[in-house]
């Protein structure tokens, strides 16, 4: 008898299929640039504090172009959707690499497509989401969307291998960090035209079905029914995306470059190594959803998660730091399948564009106010190890508000299960 995991790849459309490599290609141009992204940041002459605001100006761009894109894909085409957003990506790559001059780079973060994190960003998980889950039956989505993670989170991490590796190899033959860390970001830009192309190949049936929701403003935003619903998961959202940006990748890239002298190879190994333990944490997240609920899984795995965040900046020494940052995230990213998965689920199929790119831009929000307190904070060498600590104070916040909030609400596949 063949494995469930075999069973659904072999029903995965063609669509689903390009929308997994999409994602691929993604992810590792994230990883990619996300290591170095701050260094560079640094050595084209930006202080912590601008570099801080440029973050923040970052998230808040990706903000403003997700909210319109997620809500007029079904209207104006998915896939149309899609090729702006990997247009925005080279964009952003090309100005970033032609200028040092902050107010381009003010522009270019701004309009286009960054990832400080090294994490999905702007209007692709959104429409993809509901692109995948037209695709699949309710039992297999979460499923789905654990592979769908798995496999970005091996694309980060080869990502941000790759980018600390070319940057070192570079230094290491005579270049500048400055021209090491500029061709890092160049090559950002040539992978969002290679998401472009991508793209292109994408059918017809990725497009949404009609629509029938309400007037007025359900109409506009795409939802109806499950407008409160999205509301109260959009606020707990920001507020679980605001901590996280106290810890984006690049911010704690930087953060063991400053408190243990951490070259970017070394950089690159310790996010290829966490990456990859995130991914397969996300793929276990399905089997334990299966036996005790998405809300649960979501909370009982977030919570231990955060504890160990805490724990890192206590770690006297390197090793023992990386230690604690690896099996942090040996558990952290369980909540990320599980929380697409009960947001599809909670919803009306014609609302899942919408739900998932309304809470999308919360995360967004969220994540986007954290990066400004950040950089004077990253300028205090006693105050260096704070945003951990905010991070994942907040975070268990979140966790414990989800738990209080939605504990009783189970989704449609979960009711019939327990009702059997």
């Amino acid at each position: 008898m063949s494995s469930p995991e075999f069973r659904l790849r072999t029903a995965l459309t063609p669509d689903a299929r390009l929308l997994f490599a999409t994602r691929v290609v993604r992810l590792f141009a994230y990883g990619f640039l996300s290591v170095v992204l701050v260094l560079y940041l640094e050595q084209a002459g930006l202080s912590t504090p601008q570099i801080g605001l440029l973050l923040t100006l970052t998230l808040v761009g990706d903000t403003l172009i997700s909210l319109y894109m997620t809500t007029a894909a079904d209207r104006l085409g998915r896939r149309r959707m899609l090729l702006l957003g990997a247009g925005l990506m080279l964009f952003a790559g090309v100005l970033f690499v032609l200028t040092d001059n902050f107010l381009l780079l003010v522009i270019a973060a701004t309009v286009g497509v960054i990832s400080p994190s090294g994490g999905e960003i702007g209007p692709f998980l959104s429409i993809e989401q509901a692109g995948l889950s037209q695709t699949v039956p309710g039992e297999h989505r979460t499923r789905v969307f654990a592979w769908y993670n798995l496999v970005g989170s091996f694309a980060a991490a080869l990502g941000a291998f790759a980018g600390g590796a070319l940057t070192q190899a570079l230094q290491t033959a005579g270049r500048t960090p400055l021209e090491s860390y500029r061709a890092a970001v160049f090559g950002y830009g040539g992978m969002g035209l290679l998401l472009g192309l991508m793209f292109l190949r994408l059918s017809p049936a990725v497009e949404a079905p009609g629509s029938n929701g309400a007037p007025g403003l359900s109409t506009r935003f795409g939802l109806h029914r499950s407008r409160g619903v999205v509301l109260r998961l959009s606020a707990l959202f920001a507020l679980d995306a605001f901590g996280g940006g106290f810890v984006m990748q690049s911010i704690l890239a930087y953060w063991f470059h400053v408190r243990f002298g951490v070259e970017p190879a070394v950089l690159g190994g310790i996010f290829f190594g966490a990456n990859l333990l995130a991914g397969l944490s996300a793929l276990s997240a399905a089997r334990l959803a299966a036996r005790i609920g998405l809300i649960n899984t979501m909370v009982f795995t977030h919570i231990p998660s955060n504890i160990l965040l805490i724990l890192v900046p206590l770690m006297p020494n390197l090793p023992l730091a990386i230690a604690v940052f690896l099996l942090r995230f040996s558990v952290s990213q369980m909540d990320v399948p599980t929380r697409q998965s009960y947001t599809m689920a909670v919803v009306s199929p014609d609302e899942r564009s919408a739900a998932a790119g309304v809470t999308g831009v919360a995360r967004t929000v969220g994540a986007s106010l954290a990066p400004v307190i950040t950089g004077p904070l990253l300028a205090a060498p006693a105050l260096l190890s704070l945003p951990l600590f905010l991070g994942g104070g907040l975070k268990i916040v979140y966790d414990l508000l989800l738990y209080r909030s939605f504990r009783a609400h189970r989704p449609p596949e979960e009711r019939a299960s327990h009702n059997a």
